[in-house]
């Protein structure tokens, strides 16, 4: 296992720890000190880049998705912690300006998918620059208003049901938007951003 993947591991595992400490501290979770996630992940992370590394030795593919996996999941975690905060901070759950807070958490959460992927996940080095990243940022964009469109009407067409609050009505409809956006940004970032290194590795490749 490299330096770097293991840097990384450490990193982004401190990043997901870190978010989602917030999220459930929000939620008042209280079955362990939430905050205990901050040094437990990094360790779990690299053992987790480890084993696929390990495994991916007789299946290459595998090392890369593991990879792919994780900077998802620290992604999701940086989008609901950033999302929580805002809403937290500003007092807003619903109406258009969440569409505006949704759009900042989402915009950070997808800067931060863009460079993990493309320098460690994928190790994409040469490319036309300009190019890739206009069309990463279409794409983006068009991900950030399904996924707004629906954080805002689920929040603002329909009432909090089973008895949720309205921040824990305002996660679920962002779980339930960034599951949709995600299917277009995957098919978007693999056939439209990173096609041209796709094409040249004849590796499954995903962001």
């Amino acid at each position: 296992m490299g330096k770097s993947d293991i840097i990384a591991s450490l990193i982004l595992g401190g990043i997901i720890g870190l978010f989602l400490a917030f999220i459930l501290q929000g939620f008042g979770f209280s079955l362990f000190s939430p905050w205990a996630l901050i040094p437990a992940l990094p360790i779990l992370a690299t053992v987790g880049v480890y084993i696929g590394e390990l495994i991916g030795k007789k299946i290459p593919v595998i090392l890369q998705f593991v990879k792919f996996g994780m900077v998802g999941f620290a992604n999701t975690a940086v989008d609901f912690g950033i999302l929580n905060l805002l809403m937290a901070t500003t007092g807003i759950y619903s109406g258009k300006n969440i569409f505006l807070l949704n759009s900042i958490s989402f915009v950070v959460a997808v800067t931060h998918s863009y460079f993990w992927n493309k320098f460690w996940t994928f190790k994409v080095k040469k490319t036309e620059a300009t190019k890739e990243f206009l069309q990463f940022l279409i794409v983006s964009i068009v991900g950030l208003l399904i996924n707004g469109a629906i954080v805002y009407m689920i929040t603002t067409w329909i009432k909090p049901m089973f008895g949720m609050t309205e921040i824990s009505w305002a996660n679920a409809g962002k779980i339930a938007a960034t599951v949709i956006s995600l299917v277009w940004n995957f098919i978007g970032y693999k056939f439209i951003v990173f096609k041209k290194q796709n094409d040249q590795s004849g590796n499954i490749q995903k962001i």
